[in-house]
């Protein structure tokens, strides 16, 4: 691609292609194409004048290495662009604002008088009959509240105040409606499949491949914590699967043969094989609008509450209109308060507010459900973890292998690779890039494989049980036993260490010593956490009392509690609920979904098993866990944000009342000043809560040039 470079600072550079104005496909294109490049912090394509400023880390060759190989019609490069971006959107609503502002201009430059008043006369008619049919239901709500004042001005000939309302009325529903599509597309692109490998069945065999070499009747086979790849029919097998994504059904659905399976969706419990019917995921994104618009989980508590307050004062706005007027018998004082209500600040800010807040976590990597979520956070006291992959890195190694009877090292090594990698978590993540690392390849020669919750793996081998997970799940639950003269070697393995315990044919054959050290910034995070309001840090983990006791001492947890299960964690959240706290829970794993589920908020790492991330409210990247501080912070600001416009709302606007009342304003003016401080507190309401992150700019004069 050809371009000029306009401007270049340190780690900054704005370019203008040669093509110039851009359509918003290639507008896309070149965007996700320099979002794939690692070098690249952040970019923005601005598809109207055809230029992009790149953010970048790397050196300025490597960036225009890449726009000179950069090509619209590269299928490689058009693979990287999602279904939806938001562009579309963002570019239908513009125009919509545009043509409204200039439609009014036409009409205030270039129409006389009575053609704008008869033009005012039909455009109250819409308003009008939304008061009727108010009227009908026998409901006093803001629709007659704004008809009322309308056609009252219309009446008195005051054809400038009617239009001014209706005008700023239609711009605040433009706005809103645009916050609501924009924050509903934000969360159904996030919340869309991002599945890139699936199993296979062929021959009989179970082959992992890309999903997009699996075709129309195709069998593939999903289990325990999977998420389902494509739409299909199941064919064998029995399992419970997670639907709200998809249907908004909060309880899992039992399937089994014949019973249909869509895109999207998690197995919770079982396993299943589905003949694949539509590879195209049979309008995954348009499922999940439908269900995100019609689920009251965008909406946070100081959201309903500001409609239910801005609809109980629409009464008082009409009963003080009629009680001004028959105290005075002035028309202009009455009206004054029909000019002024508070609906429209309240019903378009905390909206706004909350969408603002939702916006700024995507943009640092966080990924929030609904609004009530961050409302959740921003009141919690209480924040449990799970220990592995979030505490610790989400990437645990091997450190050693045990071995016990005759076996020998890599053997077991493969043989628990294999059973491992039908299961997604970090220890088994561990095992499987320990296996690759070595160079180790397997067939599958195991029968079906079975997934025990928070314990471990059963399957057969050649005729014989295969084992694998923790000591209470292979010694207490199986029975298995250690070879005769191999019980001093089990009593020294290293504490310091994870252990994965592996059993063939009831007999102990390896354990697999995890290393999964203590992310670096785990102790500034819990202490920092406590710093923005959290009293309470708790650990759960499935661990021994020693591991668990070093790791909350290393990293300043409150209280831990070792060797839980799943139902132990959802059962503390219930207790912690009881006691009258908030809860968030964070975690990554299938044994963490019901507490995730039980919190007030759920936190999934974006790394962590599908079922995980599905069931959680939010997602934070396995970056770090700087994120949670970031979470808290934005949801406190947001919280500090909704008072602030409560007070600034309902003051500001009692005062133009009183006013108004006293006749110092007339309804004119009272009308403007309140249209105008709804706009501008919808404005404000759109600004960042944290200041941007700092960007190193060089002070070297700017330098332009081409490149090709």
């Amino acid at each position: 691609m050809k371009c000029r470079i306009l401007h270049e600072s340190h780690g900054r550079m704005r370019i203008h292609t040669e093509s110039g104005r851009m359509t918003l496909k290639q507008a896309d294109i070149l965007e996700y194409y320099l979002r794939s490049k690692p070098f690249v912090r952040d970019v923005k394509v601005y598809d109207r004048t055809g230029d992009a400023v790149i953010f970048f880390a790397g050196s300025r060759g490597e960036v225009i290495t890449a726009l000179s190989l950069f090509s619209y019609s590269d299928e490689k490069v058009t693979a990287l662009v999602p279904e939806h971006t938001g562009r579309e959107l963002d570019r239908e609503f513009e125009d919509k604002l545009i043509f409204l502002i200039a439609k009014k201009a036409f009409s205030r430059l270039f129409l006389p008088e009575p053609v704008r008043f008869v033009i005012a006369v039909v455009q109250s008619l819409k308003y009008a009959v939304k008061a009727l049919k108010c009227i009908a239901k026998r409901q006093i709500r803001v629709e007659l509240l704004d008809a009322t004042a309308i056609v009252a001005s219309l009446l008195r000939g005051d054809r400038k105040t009617a239009a001014s309302v209706m005008f700023l009325l239609t711009l605040g529903d433009l706005l809103e409606e645009w916050t609501h599509k924009k924050s509903v597309d934000d969360l159904a692109r996030t919340m869309s499949l991002g599945v890139d490998k699936v199993w296979k069945v062929e021959a009989g065999t179970e082959v992992l491949v890309p999903i997009d070499a699996v075709a129309e009747g195709d069998e593939i086979t999903v289990r325990t914590g999977g998420m389902i790849p494509l739409d299909g029919t199941v064919i064998s097998g029995e399992a419970e699967v997670n639907q709200s994504s998809m249907t908004g059904e909060a309880m899992p659905v039992h399937k089994k043969a014949g019973s249909y399976v869509y895109a999207g969706t998690v197995v919770e419990d079982g396993s299943i094989a589905v003949r694949v019917d539509k590879t195209t995921g049979s309008g995954k994104y348009d499922r999940i609008v439908k269900m995100i618009e019609e689920s009251e989980k965008l909406k946070s508590g100081a959201e309903s509450k500001a409609v239910r307050i801005a609809d109980k004062l629409v009464p008082y706005c009409l009963g003080g209109t009629l009680i001004t007027y028959l105290l005075t018998g002035n028309v202009t004082k009455a009206l004054s308060i029909l000019m002024v209500d508070f609906s429209c600040a309240l019903k378009l800010a905390m909206p706004i507010s909350v969408i603002s807040a939702m916006r700024e976590c995507s943009v640092r990597g966080i990924t929030v459900k609904g609004g009530k979520f961050l409302e959740a956070v921003a009141e919690a006291d209480t924040i449990v973890f799970d220990k592995t992959g979030t505490l610790t890195h989400a990437e645990p190694k091997v450190a050693m292998i045990v071995t016990f009877g005759e076996n020998e090292e890599n053997e077991m090594l493969r043989l628990a690779a294999c059973l491992e990698e039908h299961y997604p978590h970090s220890i088994a993540n561990a095992v499987v890039n320990e296996a690759a690392k070595r160079g180790l390849t397997h067939e599958e020669r195991h029968s079906a494989v079975q997934y025990v919750v928070a314990h471990g793996i059963s399957s057969a081998i050649d005729g014989k049980k295969v084992i694998i997970g923790s000591y209470h799940f292979v010694f207490e639950d199986e029975g298995a036993y250690v070879p005769p003269g191999d019980e001093a070697k089990l009593m020294k393995l290293p504490t310091e260490y994870s252990h994965l315990y592996l059993a063939v044919g009831g007999v102990l054959a390896a354990v697999i010593c995890i290393e999964d050290p203590l992310r670096n910034e785990s102790a500034e995070v819990i202490s920092g956490l406590k710093k923005l309001g959290i009293s309470r840090t708790v650990m759960m983990t499935g661990d021994s009392k020693r591991t668990a006791e070093a790791v909350a001492a290393a990293v300043g947890i409150d209280d831990f509690f070792s060797e839980v299960l799943p139902e132990d964690k959802a059962e503390f959240i219930r207790r912690e609920h009881e006691a009258g706290r908030k809860v968030i829970m964070i975690g990554d794993g299938v044994n963490d979904s019901p507490a995730l589920s039980e919190a007030d908020a759920g936190i999934a790492i974006s790394t962590g098993a599908a079922i995980a991330r599905e069931i959680a409210d939010i997602t934070i990247s396995a970056d770090d866990l700087y994120s949670l501080l970031t979470l808290r912070e934005i949801s406190t600001a947001l919280m500090g944000r909704i008072r602030f416009n409560y007070r600034t709302i309902i003051g500001f606007n009692l005062g133009l009342i009183v006013l108004g009342i006293a006749g110092i304003l007339p309804p004119a003016v009272s009308a403007l000043l309140h249209n105008s401080s709804t706009v501008a507190i919808g404005l404000a309401s759109m600004r960042n809560y944290l200041p941007p992150e700092t960007r190193s700019i060089s002070d070297n004069i700017p330098v332009c040039g081409k490149t090709e």
